[in-house]
């Protein structure tokens, strides 16, 4: 049972979404990311109603996009699924 518990976890379905919050909702959860990462501790979040555990060995990047008359800064958030 343990065997089809664990493929489930890593044969979720791709995703690509882009989800808007209100500044107040965003600065929370900016806030407890930094206070995750401060504490060196896993850090999870919901996201367009599915929840998202982020594991203390991710890798954090800054984005920086130019062009068609706009500019765009992503803050990411990166990892490999253990498998």
């Amino acid at each position: 049972m343990r065997e089809n518990k664990d493929l489930r976890m890593t044969t979720k379905p791709e995703r690509d979404i882009e989800k808007t919050y209100p500044i107040e909702d965003f600065i929370a959860k900016l806030r407890r990311l930094a206070d995750s990462l401060e504490q060196n501790k896993s850090f999870e979040i919901q996201i367009a109603g599915e929840r998202i555990y982020v594991p203390v060995r991710a890798i954090y990047n800054i984005e920086h996009e130019r062009g068609d008359g706009e500019e765009e800064i992503e803050f990411q958030i990166k990892w490999d699924l253990e498998k």
